[in-house]
Formats: structure tokens, sequence, C-alpha cells
């Protein structure tokens, strides 16, 4: 893929990528049990405010809350793929 194509937006004619999401309202009562899944590009919608997914990095899963803050993004911005570099200086 070329890293030109990565940069361009999704026209607005296509819509967002929406990936199908096996997404099940719970009663209150309930406990919620997050959602697992690889789909990293899949879009955030305004029903998904309040649920939990567990967005897969490539190595682990990370657990992510949404918010309304969250809305328009993808779902793999907030599971980082990368380490920190530490540097230790003896």
């Amino acid at each position: 893929m070329h890293p030109t194509r990565c940069l361009l937006k999704r026209s607005v004619w296509k819509g967002p990528h929406i990936v199908p999401l096996p997404i099940a309202r719970h009663k209150a009562s309930d406990k919620i049990v997050p959602i697992r899944t690889q789909a990293r590009s899949a879009t955030i919608l305004p029903n998904f405010v309040g649920l939990k997914f567990q967005v897969h990095n490539g190595n682990v899963y990370h657990e992510v809350t949404i918010t309304e803050e969250m809305v328009g993004h993808k779902l793999g911005e907030f599971a980082p793929t990368r380490k920190p570099f530490i540097w230790n200086r003896k």
C-alpha cells in the first residue's frame, strides 16, 4: 500500500468504513461484557457510546471504553501498537 493512500480520507459519498460488530444492549443491572475485536479500522458510531471494546494491537487486547469525544475516530487509534522507548542510562 502506498503511504500517500493511507493519508487520504475516505470520500464523503462512500460514507464511513463500518464493520458489522456484534453489539447487544444490556440492562443496567447486568455486567457489561467487553466486545473483542480485531477490526482496528472500524469507525466509532454514536450508538457505541458507553460500550467497552477489547481492541487487538497485534499482540494483546487493550480495553477501550467509548466516550462521546471518540465518535468519528477509528478503534485502532486507542490501542497503541508500539511500546514506548525507555532508555536506561547507568
